[in-house]
């Protein structure tokens, strides 16, 4: 658990600074991106600190979930800070596989939910 614990905070605060940078240090599209960047990111924080409950349980798909989950903040929102500043990415396409990864780590955890549902009562 102490590491996603550790990763969740790291994230929040990153989002929140962030989001002061995108608040007061740059202007027009990059402040856009930057803005979205650090929304996504500090929703993703608050997501992996209730997974870290979960995968203290040792749930089998809770620990793909949060892996996945924090491998989509850094490309989808780091791609969005480094555009904000200027820098182009060599690699095409780093922004949606950020996002195809955070929909995955939703995926799995709604998968995770539906396996431990009784389904008999269903």
């Amino acid at each position: 658990m102490g590491v996603w614990l550790v990763l969740a905070g790291l994230n929040g605060a990153m989002a929140i600074g962030f989001a002061a940078w995108g608040s007061h240090g740059v202007e027009g599209e990059a402040a856009r991106w930057v803005g979205l960047g650090s929304q996504f990111q500090l929703l993703h924080a608050v997501a992996l600190l209730a997974l870290a409950r979960f995968c203290a349980k040792r749930r089998r798909l809770f620990r793909p979930a949060a892996g996945l989950m924090v491998v989509g903040v850094a490309l989808f929102s780091g791609s969005l800070y480094l555009k904000a500043l200027g820098i182009s990415l060599p690699i095409p396409m780093v922004t949606p596989l950020g996002g195809i990864s955070l929909m995955a780590s939703w995926l799995l955890l709604a998968l995770a939910g539906w396996l431990a549902c009784d389904h008999a009562r269903v």
